[in-house]
């Protein structure tokens, strides 16, 4: 593990990311709050690629927790069998979309605490929520920041939980929104995680990695 790099580093870094992908997004298909909740609770332990697919036509016809409990279980799954896990998302999917029905009305809460509460949902779904929905500066800890963040330095940590306090800690405010984006690109399409794309990596110079690829 790197150790922590410091604040003008990371500037640095930031700075760079931003000046490649101004604007950087997730890349779970969703048209709302509530398809954003499902579409990433659907993501665990499957690409963002094959959710989109499963959801395409599934978020046509149940865009509102209403409209999903009308589906039922077995009309979830039809939709998300290609992914894995299904059978037990699709369960979930209408349990949470029961709570949501029953104790907010059919709306998304924006707390970290109610998300958390939701069947499925765990602290990195509740934090993309609120980043990506109410652009709360949340940051959603997945494998491959917790890659990049202890290769390079920028937010090492010994568990998730850590990362994220380390991504908090010392990101500099004016860059935090899209942090989690930017590392998550990072990490899914050049820092990758057996033969990292150091020649292409635009913080080559600044990473801490020892086994740079060449």
């Amino acid at each position: 593990m790197a150790k922590q790099l410091d604040y003008h580093t990371l500037r640095e870094i930031f700075a760079r990311f931003q000046a490649a992908e101004p604007e950087p997004r997730g890349e779970l298909h969703h048209v709302n709050a509530f398809t954003l909740v499902v579409a990433v609770a659907l993501s665990a332990q499957a690409t963002d690629a094959g959710v989109n697919k499963a959801t395409a036509r599934l978020f046509e016809i149940a865009d509102t927790p209403e409209k999903m409990l009308a589906l039922g279980v077995e009309g979830v799954t039809d939709h998300i069998k290609t992914i894995g896990l299904f059978r037990n998302k699709a369960r979930n999917v209408i349990k949470l979309s029961q709570i949501l029905h029953d104790q907010y009305g059919g709306e998304v809460p924006c707390s970290r605490a109610a998300l958390q509460s939701l069947p499925g949902v765990g602290r990195k779904t509740a934090n993309v929520v609120l980043n990506m929905w109410w652009h709360y500066p949340a940051q959603a800890v997945d494998t491959h920041i917790f890659r990049v963040g202890n290769r390079s330095g920028i937010c090492p940590g010994k568990d998730v939980v850590a990362t994220e306090r380390a991504l908090e800690d010392n990101i500099p405010v004016d860059f935090q929104h899209h942090a989690h984006h930017w590392l998550i690109l990072h990490g899914r399409y050049t820092c990758v995680a057996r033969k990292p794309k150091c020649p292409a990596c635009l913080i080559r110079d600044l990473c801490q990695y020892e086994e740079k690829t060449l």
